[in-house]
């Protein structure tokens, strides 16, 4: 066995590798950018090194960097997590030119599914069923949009290289073909330098199901069951659980052994995961699946794999890549029970889940593990005060429950993510709690469609619970704080005849709450009744007009956030002072909605524009969104350039007064 690898990622993934590792007695080295240089990762591993600034491609993408680490560290090995360099075939050759052992497969392995559309042709060989599509060489636009007509709408265009539902656009119709080609181009070629596209059937019922493998140097291949990972959205996965509902016998063998014909097809070796599309139309069958993909790594989904196996699959990451053979044998393996795995993510659900950023005041998790099989397994690479930045992928944790059977799993589920509690950036959390409530995914009734078909019940706010407002307004008004030594400090509202009022304005978002409170002989009264509040245990109990709710409580700069299950709301009083600039604007400019980088500016001063029209497509974490006219007029001015990084809430374009 090593005795000091090297993890050439960051956030969760490296955690967890360092996790593993510690427990096996070896050492680990990590690598930090700028941005990273107090992050979790770092603060864990025995030895830390930076290597470059916070932009990806000058730090975690440098593979000269990484090896130069290694070997200034005395690393025997590199684990790549996933993503980053994880399935880079020239990283890996330069790993083993430098003596080193890359902890995952081949570098041939890597480049023969590299490319989609030469390892569909690869599997197509190798009896492995296949999508209906083009998955040839030829990238001209007007012959892609010929074969895209010859396999019949609606088909998937997917960028050949990479993952992640980056580079991925669904057409209906063939007058939309070129504009979504350009933008799934666009999208790869910056995610993963290559703007290669191969063009699928789209499926209509479709289940993404995927095969976990390992693969030993000594010819041992095995699977370690299905994972379903259908609940999505924007192709990304937001919910995975195994084993897949409604599996039978007959299809997890056809599944597991196409899995396994695939991994031995390109001389597989360590963990790897064979992705495949199934037609959930009318129930799972052997004859309706096929291979859509190989990820040549770690997936993020695979605690789930390990919940109903028992096993850790970085242990044995680490194992076949010291040489040894696998523990077990396929014989061996046996499901036990159900696991389902949540990411929680820094995204704005409303907002049609753009990523977001912002500070960690308020982190809280529900009594779980961390990294080790449970009922309750918390997988995390923040803490409370890190910041999410615009740099890297917003997930703050992934929330993995675990249960005899589906329904009690799930149960776990909804609950752990009820006592989940984030403040200071806005989060996924409440459409995750929502998910788990929704009568077709409890059935165990899912396609990768389900998320799209419900999005507006499922992204819809709650009805406020009863005294939330009120519990905001006595926080920040400072009617609970302890007196201080100021004898002055608490006379707010006070009449020295008879009771005074509070008035408090506050702020939800861009909601404005008017409430006066009434202070009357050591009474505070809201609309005539007792309002009463007791702090305990990082919570408040409200008890208004006769009814007594607790919510949980987090206090942050000038804001405070309330938590029920299921439900999150901040509030800040309302400073009449206080300008925002998207209220400046109002329909007269076009305002990024998150950070990210301009890769796209097709506004020009002078220019007339309609409704609707693009003007600039701004990326974050590699997916681009389209910003789009507010209402027709002319460019009155552009105020960002082509490849520049812009702020939440930068103006982007000026339109001229609708009124000029």
């Amino acid at each position: 066995m090593f005795r000091k690898i090297l993890i050439a990622n960051r956030g969760e993934i490296a955690c967890r590798i360092i996790t593993t590792a510690r427990r096996m007695g070896v050492a680990t080295v990590a690598v930090c950018s700028d941005a990273d240089r107090d992050a979790r990762h770092v603060a864990l591993a025995d030895e830390a090194i930076r290597i470059g600034p916070a932009p990806v491609a000058e730090s975690y993408l440098r593979s000269d960097a990484v090896i130069a680490a290694a070997l200034a560290t005395g690393a025997e090995a590199i684990h790549p997590g996933y993503g980053f360099l994880s399935e880079n075939p020239d990283f890996v050759g330069a790993v083993a030119a430098a003596g080193l052992v890359f902890i995952g497969p081949p570098a041939d392995a890597i480049s023969a599914m590299g490319l989609k559309d030469a390892a569909k042709r690869l599997m197509e060989q190798a009896g492995v069923p296949v999508v209906p599509g083009y998955h040839g060489a030829e990238q001209d636009a007007g012959f892609l949009a010929a074969e895209a007509a010859r396999i019949g709408w609606p088909v998937l265009i997917k960028a050949r290289a990479g993952g992640g539902g980056k580079g991925m656009r669904l057409v209906t119709a063939a007058g939309d073909f070129a504009a979504e080609l350009a933008a799934a181009r666009r999208e790869a070629l910056a995610a993963f330098g290559d703007d290669g596209v191969l063009v699928e059937k789209y499926i209509t019922a479709p289940r993404h199901i995927e095969v976990q493998v390992f693969a030993d140097a000594h010819g041992n291949v095995i699977h370690a069951f299905e994972r379903d990972c259908s609940l999505q959205r924007r192709h990304q996965k937001v919910i995975e659980e195994a084993p897949a509902p409604g599996m039978t016998p007959e299809m997890r063998a056809a599944m597991g052994k196409a899995a396994v014909e695939a991994a031995r097809a390109i001389g597989y070796r360590g963990a790897g995961t064979v992705e495949f599309i199934a037609d959930g139309s009318t129930g799972l069958r052997p004859d309706g699946f096929w291979f859509m993909e190989m990820n040549t790594r770690l997936q993020v989904e695979h605690p789930v794999s390990e919940a109903i196996t028992g096993l850790d699959f970085v242990e044995l990451q680490l194992r076949i890549a010291a040489g040894q053979p696998l523990p077990v044998t396929q014989g061996d393996l046996r499901i036990d029970g159900h696991a389902f795995e949540a990411r929680l993510y820094a995204e704005d659900v409303g907002k049609g889940f753009l990523p977001a950023t912002g500070r960690l005041d308020h982190l809280v998790f529900p009594p779980a593990t961390e990294f080790a099989r449970a009922p309750v397994r918390v997988d995390s690479g923040v803490r409370p005060g890190d910041a999410i930045s615009p740099w890297y992928d917003p997930m703050i944790a992934k929330i993995i429950t675990h249960g005899p059977d589906r329904a009690t799993a799930l149960r776990r589920l909804e609950q752990a993510l009820a006592e989940t509690q984030v403040a200071g950036t806005v989060t996924n959390l409440a459409f995750l709690h929502a998910l788990t409530r929704h009568p077709a995914f409890g059935a165990g009734q899912v396609d990768t469609g389900l998320i799209a078909r419900d999005l507006a019940a499922l992204s819809a706010q709650p009805d406020a619970p009863a005294g939330e407002a009120a519990t905001a307004a006595l926080v920040l008004s400072g009617l609970l704080d302890p007196p201080g030594t100021d004898p002055w400090s608490h006379l707010r509202g006070l009449r020295l005849w008879g009771g005074g009022e509070v008035p408090v304005t506050l702020l939800r978002g861009d909601d404005r709450i008017d409430l006066r409170l009434t202070l009357e002989g050591g009474r505070i009264l809201l609309e005539g009744a007792d309002l009463r509040a007791t702090l305990q245990d990082g919570g408040i109990t409200i008890d208004h007009a006769g009814h007594s709710r607790r919510f949980g409580l987090a206090r942050h700069g000038d804001a405070v956030t309330l938590f029920s299950p299921g439900h999150a709301a901040t509030f800040r009083l309302h400073d009449p002072l206080r300008c925002d600039r998207r209220d400046e604007a109002s329909g007269d400019a076009l305002i990024s909605p998150m950070p990210g980088l301009v890769t796209l500016l097709a506004a020009k001063p002078g220019q007339s524009v309609a409704q609707g029209e693009v003007l600039v497509i701004v990326e974050a974490m590699k997916m681009e969104h389209a910003l789009r006219a507010p209402r027709d007029g002319t460019v009155a001015e552009v105020q960002v350039a082509q490849g520049q990084q812009v702020q939440d809430g930068t103006v982007l374009v000026t339109l001229e007064p609708a009124d000029g």
